[in-house]
């Protein structure tokens, strides 16, 4: 009973929050390239015909040991990076290729965050939340992902060129197998306000996906609106859940700021949730998932006077600047606000705060004597993070890309990401043995088509938000 009225009085503000602001709200409000299994009822992967794969009700299982059959450990890569564009929309001609190293299609999996995609100003915090950009930095993300490249025209074309193609994770051969695997869906894109988070895999992956849903949790005025906060979408690959999390903190240098991103990443940690599913008890909070990845503007600046933070960084003495980080003492103290997490090695200069469309940072001039008159002091800071939490990932890359668009640099990593899966991926014995099968007997055209196809193709679709 207490914990109930404890929940009620954490979720009464923001509920009144969207009702007044009519925020869009649910698990289920996102937009993605295909449909994936519900929760509630476990939906299928559509084919060339309208049918669906005789796999797909395999996604009514969750870690479900099968008997005589054992599951087998494969291995994806996965590229996870976070942006803060400081509310400039892209422009049009803005390539994102280098940024997402996206030249030889070697990663299976996307995950990227953004902050600030619109300007953190009233209307746009109160008002409904402004898609048109969003949507913008989407089709910029596909548009760079999916764009051919010369092995990828020659498959397509029917070359025979199969030995200078690069083979993908799990795969092998060329032809139209080869040139498939190089594309690209959209699993989820979810904004709240500035925050936006997308995640996307290889086409020929999207079979595999399942349950994705997302949470959103505003953090900013009032306690609930949604300048600051996070979005959190969680999916499973074959028979291991994900949850990646896109965070904006408390901004602040000054003494004491740090207790606000604490406060913030403890009240997102708590209050994100999804649907558990029609009697399957499925990861109800971000850390019951088997692989989490959370990213963003963490915000945490370096404990050290402005003056002397510049001389280090000027000196590029990371180790010294790095044990007087904030977000470094919340990892490794006992009682920190992310005890348990994981961060890769830094060797890279501080992400924030740049000039815009310079490599010049915030305060220091452009000769490096001193700011410009009038303006605010920012010393240098590592705002710009990417941790994780949970066996089976390891991370074998860290660093920043030196995009000018912001007053942020982007920062990336990647991962080996371990998954389990069915040892029989194409089995039958799944579907025979459930309900849509005993609904198909009765048509004989559905069961052609089951029947005839288990290969995926992707059913576009997208819900307004």
């Amino acid at each position: 009973m207490l914990e109930n009225q404890k929940q009620a009085e954490v979720l009464w503000p923001r509920l009144v929050a969207n009702k007044l602001f009519r925020k869009t709200s649910g698990s289920h409000a996102f937009v993605a390239d295909f449909p994936v299994a519900d929760d509630e009822d476990a939906s299928f992967v559509l084919d060339d015909d309208g049918g669906c794969s005789p796999d797909a009700d395999a996604s009514r299982c969750v870690k479900r040991p099968r008997p005589q059959e054992r599951n087998k450990n494969l291995k994806y890569k996965l590229f996870a990076s976070t942006w803060n564009v400081g509310g400039v929309p892209p422009p049009d001609d803005l390539d994102l290729s280098e940024w997402l190293d996206a030249g030889d299609g070697a990663y299976d999996m996307y995950v990227l965050g953004f902050q600030e995609v619109v300007p953190l100003r009233a209307r746009n915090v109160l008002g409904a939340d402004k898609t048109r950009v969003g949507m913008r930095w989407i089709e910029l993300i596909r548009s760079a992902l999916n764009r051919p490249s010369a092995a990828g025209a020659a498959a397509a074309g029917g070359g025979r060129q199969k030995d200078q193609q690069k083979v993908h994770p799990l795969r092998s051969g060329g032809g139209e197998d080869a040139l498939a695997a190089r594309e690209y869906r959209c699993v989820v894109s979810k904004q709240m306000v500035g925050i936006l988070l997308t995640l996307w895999v290889r086409a020929d992956l999207q079979r595999f996906v399942r349950r994705a849903s997302v949470s959103c949790v505003g953090c900013g005025v009032m306690g609930c609106l949604g300048n600051k906060g996070a979005v959190a979408v969680r999916f499973w690959l074959h028979d291991t859940s994900f949850c990646a999390v896109c965070c904006h903190l408390a901004s602040g240098g000054r003494d004491g700021d740090e207790a606000h991103r604490n406060a913030d990443a403890t009240e997102i940690l708590a209050r994100a949730t999804f649907p558990r599913g029609h009697a399957l008890n499925l990861p109800h909070k971000i850390l019951d998932h088997d692989r989490v990845i959370l990213l963003g503007d963490l915000n945490y600046r370096i404990s050290l006077p402005e003056a002397k933070t510049r001389l280090l960084v000027e000196r590029r003495d990371w180790k010294t600047l790095l044990e007087n980080d904030q977000l470094r003492a919340e990892v490794t103290r006992a009682s920190g606000a992310f005890r348990g997490w994981s961060e890769g090695d830094i060797a890279f200069s501080p992400t924030y705060k740049y000039y815009p469309n310079s490599d010049t940072y915030y305060g220091a001039g452009t000769g490096g004597g001193g700011g410009r008159k009038g303006e605010k002091r920012r010393a240098p800071a590592w705002c710009d993070r990417i941790l994780w939490r949970g066996a089976g990932l390891r991370q074998t890359r860290y660093d920043r890309c030196e995009s000018r668009l912001s007053d942020h640099r982007p920062v990336r990593a990647v991962f080996t990401v371990e998954v389990d899966a069915p040892r029989n991926l194409n089995s039958l014995r799944s579907f025979f043995m459930s309900e849509r099968f005993d609904a198909a007997r009765t048509s004989p055209a559905a069961v052609d088509r089951l029947l005839r196809k288990d290969h995926a193709n992707s059913a576009r679709f997208a819900e307004t938000l």
